[in-house]
């Protein structure tokens, strides 16, 4: 802002503006909430946005508040017509109109998508760009079967990125793979209940329970099969035997083979495993995909 022919007391104000908003966006995500001390929507909202500022501010969130009664150059300049007004800035330019999310839940989920978009690290976080190479190593050894080796990757990665949900998720299914379960279940136990719900955790602790399925002596469930084609527990157990040793296929076979012949059977347990199974694999993986289209032909013919 030019600030040629300002009064004193207008200056200062811009100077605030540079320091509390456009500096700190830059690195981070300002909230940039325009307020009256007579408005009443203002006063129920700040508390929401205090609270949320709060919880994200190891996200690399930060709150900035103006007074429109004392800031009026500022609120003609972002032409202001009504209050509260919330925008979301980064790098100086405003990202988000965020006016209309009013509570503490829909704020976040905003946030969420933005911090995701605009690829926003914490204050003091290690780039993205410079742990998705030791991401991807890991997978790479956890995918030709060296667990012990991918867990030490994937442990020397946190060490960088210790709250990133791809690296934690990494780790647990490298644990799973080393059949370390108690450290896997610690681990999961541990999270925050935010990054509990990101999608790689959830791969993650479906790994960690199909390979916490109970194995059992599969001759006396295939000899119980062989007597009772309809004995859908033994199945089930048998499926669940097939996925305690690595054998992904037959406890596919065994799982769609129940669907087919009772879906609702125990509340669809045999469904629920079976998309367990396709979770734990990764759902973006072709042979989960190839799997969702069986999944498909046994409930759709």
């Amino acid at each position: 802002m030019a600030t040629l022919g300002m009064t004193e007391a207008e200056r200062e104000s811009i100077e605030r503006f540079e320091r509390d908003v456009i500096q700190p966006s830059m690195t981070s995500l300002v909230i940039l909430d325009f307020w009256a001390e007579w408005c009443g929507p203002c006063k129920q909202l700040s508390p929401a946005l205090d609270k949320v500022a709060e919880d994200y501010a190891a996200k690399g969130v930060k709150l900035a508040k103006i007074d429109v009664d004392q800031e009026k150059m500022l609120a003609a300049q972002f032409r202001i017509q009504s209050i509260p007004t919330v925008y979301a800035i980064y790098r100086g330019q405003p990202v988000a109109d965020l006016t209309n999310y009013r509570s503490e839940g829909q704020i976040k989920k905003a946030l969420d998508q933005l911090l995701t978009q605009l690829k926003i690290e914490p204050e003091g976080a290690t780039p993205k760009a410079e742990i998705e190479p030791l991401i991807a190593m890991g997978e790479q050894v956890l995918a030709e079967g060296d667990a012990p080796r991918a867990v030490n990757i994937f442990r020397q990665v946190r060490d960088l990125a210790p709250d990133d949900p791809e690296v934690i998720g990494g780790l647990v299914r490298a644990l799973v793979a080393g059949n370390e379960l108690a450290e896997a279940e610690t681990i999961l136990g541990s999270l925050p209940e935010d990054l509990a719900k990101k999608p790689e955790i959830s791969r993650a602790r479906a790994a960690l329970e199909v390979a916490s399925a109970r194995g059992a002596d599969t001759s006396a469930l295939q000899a119980r099969l062989a007597a009772n084609p309809d004995d859908h527990e033994a199945r089930l157990e048998l499926a669940n035997a097939r996925m305690a040793e690595g054998d992904r296929d037959s406890a596919a076979d065994a799982l769609l083979d129940l669907i087919a012949r009772d879906r609702d059977w125990n509340e669809g347990a045999a469904r629920h495993r079976f998309l367990q199974l396709l979770e734990a694999q990764g759902l973006e993986d072709p042979w989960s995909s190839a799997q969702r289209r069986r999944l498909s032909a046994v409930l759709f013919t």
